[in-house]
């Protein structure tokens, strides 16, 4: 399948590292992100699940559950855990799914419908099972984000997408390229300039098309 923004992902069962789930059911009324990685023990993905370890937290001042996938199987999870945790000096408060049979990365569209994993599998033959999904309480994707194997993804990005996702939802607005928290959002072409100064209190006019302003208190 070809999974575009606002398409209602994919449900599936599946075993975790934490137990079974039923992925619509596990995301509930939260926000989830989806993060996946090709091979358990790889140094990357390594290095990655540690830093959303380490922005547990964070994750649950926004309502955000996360949650693993990769291509071994549940007792692999386990072990590499163990690794993960200890590279982050912390606990690993959320799951990794189990895709050995490959069904999950292919619904997500990661991977081809005939793709199957060779008897002494490399991370290789599972390269593009490296995506970042971010779905919302409708279990609809919000934002889509691939990497290569080599590039590290950078979990400080994807929390500010999270950031300016909830917030342009919650608010009718959008951002700006690099927004953060507490900055200037966009006025909607919705909007005329005088509705725009009841909502807003004041408005930047940049262009007649492009107008910013503060965000009410």
């Amino acid at each position: 399948m070809s999974l575009r923004i606002n398409d209602v992902v994919p449900d599936f069962e599946a075993d975790t590292s934490d137990g079974p789930i039923r992925f619509h059911e596990w995301i509930g009324d939260s926000w989830a992100i989806l993060f996946s990685h090709p091979k358990d023990f790889t140094p990357v993905c390594t290095t990655e699940f540690g830093a959303v370890a380490r922005l547990g937290e964070e994750w649950k001042k926004r309502g955000t559950k996360v949650i693993g996938i990769s291509t071994d199987g549940v007792e692999e999870h386990k072990a590499w855990i163990k690794d993960i945790a200890s590279y982050a000096d912390c606990d690993v408060g959320f799951p990794i799914i189990a895709d050995e049979d490959l069904k999950i990365a292919k619904l997500f569209d990661m991977l081809p419908a005939d793709a199957y994993l060779p008897d002494g599998a490399t991370p290789e033959d599972s390269a593009t099972v490296r995506s970042v999904f971010i779905i919302g309480p409708d279990k609809q994707l919000k934002l889509a984000m691939i990497y290569p194997m080599n590039v590290g993804r950078n979990f400080a990005e994807v929390l500010r997408a999270l950031d300016a996702l909830q917030t342009a939802n919650s608010q009718s607005i959008a951002t700006p390229a690099d927004w953060t928290v507490g900055q200037d959002v966009i006025v909607p072409l919705s909007l005329s300039d005088e509705e725009a100064v009841a909502r807003f209190g004041k408005i930047d006019k940049v262009f007649p098309y492009l107008r910013k302003a503060p965000l009410p208190q």
